[in-house]
């Protein structure tokens, strides 16, 4: 058994391709300004096209739902013990069957947990991480049962309701994530999932393993990027990621007047630190 994953090609290229692992509650979508900075940049600093790719994950904008069998079963609790791993599995399986033996890992924070859970499992299919607004902690107890209730309540009725906080500002948050552009383009794409899609991700996320221990072992060129304005992994959670990754160099860029979703909130800076880890890679 194996999840299915939707893939969403920005551009061929040779090499090591760059794959782009969204967030929560949207999909690929969330890339497509930052993926086309990239091109872009790359072709204005002479560097040779390198494919980059976006799959949606399980849930997301066109990614097939997985059975619970394909999840790997459920905790008691309705969490997925084995979701995350089965995730890893099949971004590994799509960069094979495409016939490439490493990647470039872009994680923005729920891919940023299966980025990390892919150099846990799968440390030979690594290139380099990038590791966007995100963090390796578990959930606690009381963020676990939240996640899975809301799940119980998408499944059950349908709403997106519990998770469209993503498109409501507060007075502390960045200029972009507080204008009407932003709020309006994540309240339509947090409309357009899959209510079950949505459940599955949080039953997922849920159930993840605490992934800090990977950190100390990571030996591959890393870039880490967030918002000074996240209110989830600001560079207070951000740099003792960094800093744990004792065994290799890690750039990290701090974005001023920035919120969670940094790639879409300042596409051009997150593209010029992946492009220069594109870079670093060779």
């Amino acid at each position: 058994m194996a999840i299915d994953l939707k893939n969403n090609v920005y551009c061929d290229g040779e090499g090591t391709p760059v794959v782009l692992v969204h967030g929560f509650p949207v999909d690929h979508r969330m890339w497509d300004k930052c993926a086309e900075e990239l091109r872009k940049a790359a072709v204005k600093q002479g560097v040779k096209q390198f494919a980059i790719w976006a799959p949606d994950m399980p849930g997301a904008g066109e990614g097939p739902i997985p059975s619970d069998e394909d999840s790997g079963g459920k905790d008691a609790d309705g969490a997925f013990p084995y979701g995350l791993d089965r995730m890893a599995d099949a971004y590994v399986d799509l960069l094979h069957k495409a016939g490439c033996d490493k990647a470039i890992w872009v994680g923005l924070s729920m891919g940023g947990y299966l980025i990390l859970n892919i150099q846990r499992l799968h440390p030979e299919a690594v290139a380099a991480l990038a590791l966007c607004d995100t963090k390796g902690d578990a959930d606690s107890a009381q963020m676990r049962a939240k996640r899975v209730a809301i799940a119980e309540e998408c499944e059950t009725t349908g709403t997106h309701e519990p998770v469209m906080g993503f498109a409501v500002p507060s007075d502390a948050d960045s200029t972009v994530k507080r204008s009407e552009a932003y709020c309006r383009q994540f309240e339509t794409w947090i409309n357009e999932q899959p209510a079950a899609g949505i459940a599955w991700r949080e039953r997922m996320a849920a159930g993840r393993p605490d992934l800090n221990d990977v950190l100390p072992g990571i030996d591959v060129p890393v870039a880490v990027i967030c918002g000074d304005k996240d209110p989830s992994s600001p560079p207070t959670v951000m740099k003792p990621v960094a800093d744990a990754m004792a065994k290799t160099d890690v750039a990290m860029t701090v974005i001023d007047d920035c919120g969670h979703f940094s790639a879409y909130e300042h596409p051009d800076q997150v593209a010029a630190a992946l492009l220069e880890l594109v870079k670093r890679v060779g």
